[in-house]
């Protein structure tokens, strides 16, 4: 089971790259256009605007397209990391249908793998003659899989599915709503996003912030926008106010995390955290979850989809807030992180930070 596990995890994760280009773009053309609206004295852009106004409308309502294919390509993707290509047009469609029925990133992710999987299953265990086997990719699988998905996902699972889609958005609207639940969540998120930086953690929470935007809900991804910033901040800042733990390739190494906190890469960050995974990993949790928070306590919040990286202030009411946040987390990361890990020392020291370090083991 735990193999299969992990596997799943390989084919979500696959889903979710192909899928982060779609977001990221399509949340930058709908937020592009409302901060200009916004700068003009429009709070929102509607078709009935004229001339300037109305294009910026257009440009906005194709963002929101983009945005609305969300479930559908991720559920493409996943289905063809499993199944290759006969999978991936039951996997579009299951996606599809997951965003008409309401079921959402959850019966995207199912329809994904049930047409993956039965795609898989159908080479493993029928034979054609040799004749008929250019039929089995082009006809006979995506028939299966599409067939499978059309049963499973439209007609037995659509319902219920939608209602606990339904329950679980209600859910997170009440805690983006209420200050001490949206507390909780920006700590547990602004905790995920530093956790591996780029790993299936840090992807999660960033894919539950996306999926909720699809659903009206842009307040957490306030906080997780905010604890990306953080790491890669915190060890460009602490090459320069902690020098001296620091060997000269660290150094250099933090010139470019200015960039990429700036941006909002984690990714930066790791080079250093490898160096003593052990004590940095929970200091570099500690540093988002307090940025989050602080964030979220100092009443950043968000009208419209917010915009990545430290940037990211102008489509945030109370943007200073959002700042503050990040800077007080990197801070704490920047003035720790060199207390407990001398950087000088990566060659003797440096531990190796693997995939079953972060994996999360789930024995059944």
């Amino acid at each position: 089971m735990s193999k299969f596990l992990k596997e799943a995890k390989g084919h979500l994760m696959t889903g979710i790259g192909y899928m982060l280009p779609l977001i990221i773009g399509s949340s930058l053309v709908v937020a592009i256009p409302k901060l200009i609206g916004v700068a003009m004295g429009i709070s929102s852009l509607t078709a009935d605007h004229e001339g300037f106004l109305h294009i910026l409308y257009l440009l906005e309502q194709v963002g929101w397209t983009g945005i609305g294919l969300v479930n559908t390509v991720l559920a493409g993707f996943i289905a063809f990391s499993i199944g290759d290509k006969p999978a991936i047009g039951a996997g579009l469609i299951g996606g599809a249908l997951a965003t008409s029925t309401k079921a959402g990133f959850l019966g995207a992710v199912l329809a994904a793998f049930i047409a993956g999987y039965v795609v898989k299953w159908g080479k493993k265990n029928i034979h054609m003659p040799e004749s008929m086997q250019q039929m089995m990719p082009l006809v006979i699988m995506p028939f299966l899989a599409t067939g499978a998905v059309a049963l499973i996902m439209g007609v037995i699972l659509a319902e219920p599915l939608a209602f606990i889609n339904d329950s679980l958005v209600n859910w997170l609207k009440d805690m983006s709503n209420n200050n001490t639940s949206q507390l909780v969540l920006a700590i547990l998120l602004g905790c995920m996003i530093a956790s591996d930086m780029g790993g299936p953690i840090n992807k999660s929470a960033w894919m539950a912030g996306n999926v909720l935007m699809t659903e009206g809900i842009y307040q957490p991804n306030v906080y997780i926008n905010c604890a990306i910033c953080i790491p890669p901040l915190a060890y460009a800042i602490s090459t320069v106010i902690r020098k001296n733990r620091f060997s000269k390739s660290f150094r250099e190494a933090g010139k470019s995390n200015w960039v990429m906190g700036f941006i909002g890469i984690t990714e930066g960050a790791i080079p250093f955290t490898l160096v003593k995974p052990t004590r940095l990993v929970p200091i570099n949790m500690i540093g988002g979850a307090l940025g989050a928070g602080v964030a979220c306590l100092l009443g950043a919040r968000a009208e419209i989809p917010p915009v990545g990286g430290m940037y990211g202030f102008v489509s945030i009411s109370s943007g200073w807030a959002y700042l503050v946040g990040l800077i007080v987390g990197a801070l704490f990361i920047a003035i720790v992180a060199p207390i407990f890990v001398d950087f000088n020392a990566e060659d003797d020291t440096k531990e190796t930070l693997t995939e079953d370090d972060i994996d999360i083991d789930i024995q059944i």
